[in-house]
């Protein structure tokens, strides 16, 4: 095992302290949004610290030793997940990841258009799908998923505005993922949507309203922010479609491919198969791509997907998940104890809090305090972590 050095995405929603405390470097001033502990190509971890090797080119000179047979197997020589820390400031992008049938799709079309990888207007940077798990560290709001068109219908009434009435009457005719996706597009849609003139007066209206009176207090504040942080984008009004979400610490959400999602405001880790996919609707200043998003959102309208942990070794929980790329644990090491982390792949660990000292049954035994990860090879085997503190590991199925 070694150390693994994180790469870093300064987009402009990250906070400017929250990684830089967890990870007990000076703040710098600017956002800093995303942690990566992983390989993906687009911007791979340093295997062996910061001058150590990208760990997408150790795997793939020795896959079999870093994967071991079966991983390398089902997912080719590269690592199958990408742990994250992410700290949203500000409201991220309104996004879509996409199904794999459609990631290999959209890759082989954008390859054959000719547009590089590095390319700002690319949707696909890979041919994998994306679907995620968020574990809050902090008080952790998003939007995700359609709400039951009834809600939706139960929040609109009474609002006077046009693109109000529409939608209203919309899901009210058709209640099913037929009038959502009718919604949505509306509001989205290349020729359908509201113009910042109408976003900014309906934005007003739901200010107006919680004032008033609201039959959704929470909706109506979540327009008013995403309209504040993006002035005029009709992604804001999308907030009456979706399902409000609000993560304690310690609580988890999974995503699944084809989930329309925002994530507001909060400080988590997030784990995802091995892709940087994001189709984007809107509250951003990146590339929007509508047409590829209402090909790949799922439209049926159902509650959020919180995972509930199961308790492993006493001192372990571990969240799993519909999918075959990765499970993540959470581990409270207790003071002077040795616990046993579950899994024998290959695995990244990261030390949240306190000092530990990670031991594998090869021999191989690496000391990692608050802020500093190892990644792990199937060659090491079983693992244990003695010290005081808590760490989250990810791992493979």
């Amino acid at each position: 095992m070694q150390e693994l050095a994180p790469s870093f995405q300064t987009y402009a929603w990250g906070s400017s302290t929250a990684i830089p405390e967890a990870l007990g470097t000076a703040p710098d001033g600017g956002p800093v949004a995303e942690a990566w502990f992983g390989g993906h190509p687009s911007a791979p971890s340093l295997v062996g610290g910061p001058a150590g090797e990208p760990l997408d080119v150790a795997i793939a000179q020795d896959p079999a030793a870093l994967l071991g047979p079966d991983v390398a197997s089902r997912f080719g020589p590269q690592l199958p997940f990408l742990l994250k820390l992410i700290a949203a400031a500000r409201p991220l992008s309104l996004q879509v990841h996409p199904s794999i049938e459609l990631a290999q799709d959209g890759y082989g079309r954008e390859d054959a258009r000719g547009v590089a990888l590095d390319d700002p207007r690319r949707a696909y940077r890979d041919r994998n799908h994306k679907p995620e798990l968020v574990y809050a560290l902090s008080p952790f709001e998003a939007l995700v998923g359609f709400r039951a068109p009834r809600r939706t219908a139960e929040i609109l009434r009474g609002l006077d505005h046009p693109v109000a009435r529409q939608l209203h009457k919309t899901v009210t005719a058709d209640p099913t993922p037929s009038g959502v996706r009718e919604a949505f597009t509306r509001l989205v849609g290349e020729g359908t949507r509201p113009t910042p003139r109408e976003v900014s007066e309906l934005a007003d209206e739901f200010r107006a309203r919680l004032v008033a009176g609201s039959p959704s207090p929470r909706t109506d504040r979540a327009v008013d922010v995403l309209e504040r942080a993006y002035p005029g984008d009709p992604g804001a009004v999308t907030a009456v479609l979706l399902n409000p979400v609000s993560l304690r610490p310690g609580e988890a959400l999974f995503v699944p491919a084809g989930a329309v999602h925002a994530y507001l405001d909060g400080f988590a880790v997030e784990i995802m198969a091995n892709s940087d996919n994001v189709l984007r609707a809107g509250l951003t200043s990146k590339h929007v791509d509508i047409p590829e998003l209402l090909r790949a959102v799922d439209c049926v309208a159902a509650p959020p997907i919180r995972i509930a942990p199961e308790r492993v070794y006493d001192a372990t929980e571990v969240y799993y998940v519909p999918v075959d790329d990765f499970e993540l644990s959470v581990t409270q090491v207790p003071g002077g104890g040795v616990v046993r982390l579950p899994g024998v792949g290959p695995r990244v660990v990261v030390c949240l809090e306190g000092d530990v000292v990670l031991r594998s049954a090869a021999g191989a035994e690496l000391a990692v305090h608050a802020g500093r990860a190892a990644f792990v090879p199937a060659a090491d085997g079983a693992l244990v972590v003695a010290g005081h503190g808590r760490v989250v590991q990810g791992s493979v199925p």
